[in-house]
């Protein structure tokens, strides 16, 4: 029996296992080989370790849980999580084998719905981007293209003119926008593109060269920005009764617990601002957590 399963061996679930470990609390994590920043060839606004490559942040995480005998790291998938009639938990992976534990942390992210065009998904991480605080200055003071519709464009305008001022909105069909809203645009001097993308032509290095529309026309752009649905990246959430929110995220308190008792989330799959760091500092907040709980169940 482990006194909790970390499903999930990204930053959240990596820093959650060092807090945990230091406070001699015996752990598994879970990690299926899946991260959604693998794509990209550096993470940023990461303290100290700014422009490192995902996988060796991931790397670095796993090597400094060595010293901490109480953790272990196991490379496989949970493909389900059942709660126990005496609040324990148990996981069960593919083989069909089952981890008993006194808790779960779940840190298994987000996925996003990428749009079928063609050479989007050749370049997601590189001249495809989803977030400027992580990589608009790679970027900066070049022509840059947003992908959204609706409600969104403004929004997401007004964030990427912090980078760049040469900015088009490419919405793929119909945007979806007031003609006051449309004028706002060509006051700032944006770019509306409506027509149907067919593809997404890149260099070599990985960067967006162009936009190509079904009418033949074509839009010269540096990298473009989307704003995308998500979903979980596991079930184990769904399955184990953990309250969602419209944008298919785990419901926590500030603690980490989700609505299912002895049940928390971290990372990605519990907050909208999906960063690095953010994701680290929710798998401390609730380690630090679980460890006071579970200290106060012994001590009863």
């Amino acid at each position: 029996m482990y006194d909790v399963l970390v499903i999930g061996g990204g930053p959240a679930g990596l820093s959650a296992a060092l807090v945990l470990g230091r406070a001699r609390r015996r752990v598994l994590v879970f990690d299926s080989g899946q991260p959604r920043n693998a794509p990209s060839p550096a993470a940023h606004s990461v303290f100290t370790r700014d422009g490192t490559p995902p996988l060796e942040l991931l790397r670095i995480g796993r090597e400094q849980l060595r010293p901490y005998e109480s953790v272990e790291i196991r490379d496989a998938e949970v493909i389900d999580a059942v709660k126990e009639a005496d609040g324990s938990f148990s996981a069960v992976l593919a083989d069909g084998s089952r981890v008993a534990g006194r808790r779960i942390l779940l840190a298994t992210g987000m996925m996003d719905k990428l749009p079928e065009i063609d050479g989007l998904h050749e370049l997601w991480g590189t001249g495809v981007l989803h977030c400027p605080f992580c990589h608009g200055w790679e970027v900066r003071d070049q022509p840059l293209a947003l992908y959204a519709r609706g409600e969104t464009i403004l929004d997401f305008a007004a964030s990427l003119r912090g980078w760049s001022h040469d900015l088009a909105v490419c919405s793929n069909g119909p945007a979806g926008l007031s003609v006051e809203e449309r004028q706002k645009l060509d006051r700032f001097g944006i770019g509306l593109w409506e027509e149907i993308i067919v593809r997404l032509e890149g260099e070599t290095n990985g960067a967006l060269e162009r936009i190509v529309f079904a009418n033949g026309s074509a839009l010269r752009r540096r990298a473009l920005f989307v704003r995308l649905p998500q979903r979980q990246h596991s079930p184990l959430a769904e399955r184990l009764g953990c309250d969602l929110t419209d944008r298919h995220q785990v419901v926590i308190n500030a603690a980490g617990r989700t609505s299912v008792p002895g049940v928390y989330a971290a990372g990605d799959l519990s907050r909208p601002l999906q960063q690095v760091v953010l994701a680290a500092a929710d798998g401390t907040v609730a380690a630090i957590t679980l460890t006071h709980e579970l200290l106060k169940e012994e001590f009863a």
